[in-house]
């Protein structure tokens, strides 16, 4: 988790997961791929999936294992209604936990959204070496995310820690 004085190119999936949400209106996945892709890093996939336990999972899984992804980020699916079901699907799968996203991200929402903020189920983890963030869906909530925690965090040169140490080695796609 030590800083580099090199930037370090990742390889970042992006998954939307929405009932509602198509290519052609998830502005939320769209921000974090221009971001991702504004800071250096690689677009190794991006998928939507309803807000289902089971076809979530199913699309993290295979991006742990694929050895060019090293971070997942992940919005929608994290608050209380019927089908929120992100938090269920996602954290199971980590070998870690990162407490301290989901606890960041509320503090910082806080001065956003007041005390709905207490409804975020916004996580993080690590799983097989891949780094994962889930954040709630609204395009101001990936702002918040990206902008003020993850950005640095997936930056090797942030000081005085940051996850790209502790990620798997990159390999590029075939």
């Amino acid at each position: 988790m030590t800083a580099s004085s090199e930037f370090q190119s990742l390889g970042v999936a992006v998954l939307t997961v929405s009932d509602t949400r198509s290519e052609d209106n998830d502005t939320s996945g769209q921000y974090l791929v221009e971001s991702l892709k504004q800071e250096g890093h690689q677009l190794i996939d991006k998928q939507i999936v309803i807000d289902d336990i089971y076809k979530i999972r199913a699309v993290a899984s295979q991006w742990i294992a694929n050895a060019s992804v090293q971070a997942i980020l992940v919005t929608g699916g994290t608050g209380f209604t019927g089908r929120d079901s992100t938090p269920e699907a996602i954290s199971v799968l980590f070998d870690k936990t990162v407490e301290g996203f989901g606890e960041l991200f509320r503090y910082l929402s806080y001065d956003e959204i007041g005390t709905s903020t207490v409804q975020s189920r916004a996580l993080a983890g690590l799983a097989n070496e891949t780094v994962i963030f889930c954040m709630p869906g609204s395009t101001g909530a990936c702002q918040t995310a990206w902008g003020k925690i993850i950005r640095e965090q997936l930056d090797s040169s942030y000081r005085p820690c940051n996850f790209v140490g502790v990620l798997k080695t990159r390999q590029q796609q075939p």
